[in-house]
């Protein structure tokens, strides 16, 4: 006879759901008279009761499932006979508190009935607490709507991590309201509450309207959550309005939580577990940030969804629990926070157009005023040409008169003859009794014939490298105590632009095939943000990040335009400059052949396209920035610091300084050391130590081949006998160019016991010798510091040094030119004052710290800022523009720091 139950009420269900919805809303007591009325049977249930039959422990509500009572009177007998689960339907009113017992044997369902305006949107919340301690089993609680079901058990599981389980016996829930058609609809929802425990279950039942449920444009709303207890509001887009922003805030960082944008549709994912499933998310401690857009929800609302995570390691909180057992159950105490969310409008298309007229016609502006400096030098140098050729003494009488013969253009200063060979006053002085044929070279016609045209396939340096002087030569002239820039500007002059030529080629090839992969990278990162809504992956400043088609921070990318400009200008300066450089000496001007810095314009082009490479870069790392891809903000950086101090080594060592290959390969090895530092640095003692270690090493090393002019050597060598005895060396100097002993260490030894203790001779070169010893001390400073505090962000760790060593250089460059009698002209000096002044500003607004990946995403928003800049750019923006501008204007003084030299024989410009 059961089976039969079960059966039947398998066919009911077919009945029309308007049917039963009606019929369910007639009394039970009226069904149960009637039929006792029809089949004369006595009272076989209490008033408001029916007996219905279990047909199976699968089924535990399925005496309620054959629908009203009225479409199957036989089937009540039949179930009474068959033993029964009571059920008890009541209707139920809002905002009341409903008392009861719920057990295997009874189950009650509460009836309720709202109107639904097409208008308006009502809020409905499920609230309900168990009162039993220890229940055997868990309540189901089942919200059937007209076009949703929600359904939880009491007391509610929620998982953490390693499967720990948190137990909460207080839920609240709020319904999911699909919009109607019709101007209004009165629609009835019911909860079904049921156990298979066998002992009676206390429980609490509450069904409240929800205040404020629809959010007000730019009206703040203060509520509590918890795990068990989410909450989510309604925004509907206000005419006018194609973007919001949504903020919620909160005066506590933990329990951590998760604001979540999703669209009008149930369900509504809004539990722990769940909340990832769809739309927008982010976790937050304090504050959360979220811009809306219209377009993405074709119902022109959105459902803000809040909810506290059960556990806080996400971000970045401790974990205080472990589970000893595997099905242990643990309390998660107090998880209670308050919040405030906001949705406020956000900048409209004319502030996009305002603020991208304002980045170009800052960095346009430059281009002007470069064009206006450029005309006005033209004229003052074509007033100095005219005065100079209608001089009394040609350029080559003046020449004669000074005892310089005619020169090839190939050729550099006091070395093109066999005649003056000394560098200074003071060195002939103390030089008197050299024989002065040291610095011949004897080159052979052809050599010096060659066309400037030629074609160069291949530029290897040492293709070119035709200094026919022999070892013994260059340690004379390169281990003089006073050195002049024609001492180390002997090369053919094409061999050297050839060589320099090769950091343009090749950090162009560099940048095309690092730029390609990170273009491709971050393009993926964008389209992973955008598919699965996850706003961890990248670390914005979301109070002013501005989307832009797929770009999610448009801003972040347009403030980096300013390098690509600049730099390009720059180039275009360098341009001018290579070209009437040229041109005087097609015209064998004597002024280009043998005064000043001599000209090599392969860096200068290079460090162009480091600050252009630094700017797309810069740009691709804020499409998602992140730790992943941060050494993409910072790779030419590292480039640009190394071009600069090979820059300012080479004007006064044209001769001898590092080939392309050698200097890209070491700042590649920089490079890798952030990668590998950002990757396993953080916390790791063995790192830092062997990081340290290099460092250290690398300084030293570095030091003395700056100290020798690269003339030593640690490996067994032959003995170089110098006949010059007329220079006095150092035993150091001696035994760096000698190497005759019979080991590392013994040679070593001996330097120690005849300089420091024969001897105790000072250094020979006292001027390089401040700078290195404070370069090496400033270098141990940073490597002791690095060990000792271990600072999570390598790679600006790593730029820290790089800056820091090009600042000691260039401020020992600048003391050195001042105390060498030299001078610095108007234009320069005006460039040093302005970029010193950009710099500080730029540091500023670079310290400000809007967003870091050292930490977890959540406490990252906590240092996000409002914008601050035409509401469309923040404080790191501002650092983009005024940092390019810095490093244009550095670029400008390194160009003009040596202008003042362009009519000084190189015999008179001293090294430094």
């Amino acid at each position: 006879m059961c089976l039969r139950v079960h059966m039947t009420c398998h066919m009911t269900r077919s009945v029309n759901t308007a049917a039963r919805e009606r019929a369910d809303r007639i009394s039970v007591k009226h069904h149960h008279h009637e039929l006792t009325a029809r089949h004369g049977e006595p009272d076989i249930t209490p008033t408001h009761r029916l007996s219905l039959s279990q047909a199976d422990d699968g089924s535990r509500m399925l005496g309620f499932c054959c629908g009203p009572v009225r479409f199957c009177p036989v089937l009540v007998l039949m179930l009474a006979v068959c033993g029964g689960n009571v059920v008890i339907q009541r209707d139920a009113q809002f905002d009341m508190t409903y008392y009861d017992t719920v057990t295997s044997d009874n189950q009650t369902i509460y009836s309720y009935n709202h109107t639904v305006s097409r208008n308006k949107t009502e809020g409905v919340r499920v609230s309900v607490e168990l009162l039993s301690e220890s229940a055997q089993s868990p309540v189901l609680f089942v919200v059937r709507q007209k076009q949703a079901v929600l359904s939880f058990q009491v007391p509610l599981i929620l998982r953490g991590l390693y499967q720990r389980k948190y137990p909460y016996t207080q839920v609240g829930r709020t319904l999911c309201q699909p919009p109607t058609k019709a101007l209004a609809e009165t629609q009835f929802f019911f909860v079904d509450v049921s156990t298979l425990s066998s002992a009676g279950i206390h429980y609490q039942l509450r069904v409240s309207r929800v205040d404020s449920f629809t959010l007000q444009t730019d009206k703040k709303f203060s509520f509590n959550a918890t795990p068990s207890q989410p909450q989510f509001f309604k925004y509907v887009f206000p005419d006018g309005v194609d973007t919001v922003i949504v903020k919620v805030n909160s005066q506590k960082n933990f329990p951590c939580s998760v604001m979540s944008i999703q669209d009008i549709q149930c369900p509504v994912y809004d539990l722990d577990n769940n909340v990832a499933f769809i739309g927008m998310y982010q976790t937050m401690t304090t504050t959360a940030a979220i811009t809306v857009q219209r377009k993405d929800f074709p119902s022109n609302s959105f459902y803000v969804v809040v909810v506290v995570k059960t556990e806080d390691e996400a971000c970045g909180g401790p974990l205080r629990f472990y589970p000893l057992l595997p099905d242990e159950l643990l309390d998660a105490g107090n998880r209670s926070k308050t919040l405030d969310v906001i949705v406020s409008p956000a900048i409209n298309s004319e502030v996009y157009v305002m603020g991208m007229l304002f980045c170009l016609g800052i960095f346009l502006s430059f281009y002007l005023l470069t064009f206006l400096v450029a005309c006005v030098e033209s004229k003052r140098m074509n007033r100095k040409r005219e005065g100079f050729l209608n001089a009394d003494a040609s350029p080559a009488e003046t020449a004669s008169l000074l005892g310089k013969a005619s020169v090839s253009p190939y050729e550099y200063g006091s070395f093109a003859d066999n005649g003056s060979t000394l560098s200074s006053e003071a060195v002939t002085d103390s030089l008197a009794s050299t024989d002065g044929n040291y610095g011949c070279m004897d080159r052979s016609l052809e050599s010096v014939a060659r066309s400037r045209q030629e074609s160069l396939s291949s530029v290897e340096e040492d293709d070119y490298d035709t200094l026919v002087d022999i070892d013994s030569d260059k340690n004379i002239v390169r281990t003089k105590k006073f050195l002049c820039v024609s001492d180390l500007s002997r090369k053919d002059k094409r061999i050297l632009s050839k060589k320099y030529q090769i950091y343009f080629w090749n950090i162009v090839t560099i940048a095309v095939f690092y730029a390609l992969p990170v273009i491709q990278l971050v393009i993926t990162y964008q389209t992973v943000v955008n598919v699965t809504g996850n706003q961890d992956i990248c670390y914005y400043n979301f109070l002013c990040a501005h989307p832009l088609g797929a770009l999610s921070s448009f801003n972040n990318i347009l403030s980096n335009l300013g390098y690509v400009l600049l730099g390009l200008l720059f180039l275009l300066i360098i341009l001018q400059r290579d070209i009437l450089h040229k041109r005087a000496l097609e015209r064998n001007d004597s002024t280009a052949l043998e005064c000043g810095i001599p000209k090599h314009f392969g860096l200068y082009y290079a460090m162009g396209t480091a600050l252009m490479m630094e700017g797309l870069l810069s740009a691709c790392y804020h499409v998602c920035p992140n730790y992943t891809n941060f050494q993409f903000d910072t790779s030419f950086m590292y480039m640009i610091a190394g071009l600069c101090m090979l820059k300012l080594y080479q004007k006064r060592h044209p001769d001898i300084n590092a080939s392309a290959y050698s200097a890209y390969a070491c700042l590649a090895a920089v490079i890798f050391f952030s990668v590998l530092g950002v990757v396993f640095g953080k916390g790791n003692t063995v790192f830092w130590i062997v990081f340290s270690v290099i460092h250290i090493l690398a300084t030293m090393l570095l030091s003395t081949q700056l100290y020798y002019m690269g003339r030593w050597r640690l490996s067994e060598s032959h003995t170089h006998t110098h006949t010059h005895t007329h220079l006095t060396y150092s035993a150091v100097e001696a035994d760096a160019v000698c190497v005759s002993d019979s080991g590392i260490l013994r040679r070593m030894l001996y330097v120690i016991y005849t300089d420091c203790i024969q001897q105790c001779s000072g250094p020979m070169y006292i001027d390089r010798m401040v700078l290195l010893v404070m370069g090496n001390l400033v270098n141990w400073s940073l490597a002791a510091y690095g060990l000792i505090k271990r600072p999570n962000d390598f790679a600006s760790y790593l730029l820290a040094i790089a800056i820091c060593n090009l600042l000691l250089y260039f401020t020992f460059y600048i003391i050195m030119k001042l105390r060498s009698g030299e001078r610095i002209q108007c234009l320069a000096l005006v460039c040093v004052l302005f970029t010193a002044v950009v710099w500080g500003f730029a540091l500023f607004f670079f310290l400000q710290g809007l967003s870091t990946w050292q930490k977890t995403p959540a406490e990252s928003r906590e240092h996000n800022r409002e914008c601050i800049l035409l509401s469309f750019f923040d404080d790191h923006d501002i650092w983009h523009f005024l940092s390019s501008i810095a490093m244009f204007g550095s670029f400008l003084v390194l160009l003009t720091m040596d202008d003042d030299l362009d009519t000084v024989q190189r015999d008179k410009i001293y090294v430094f």
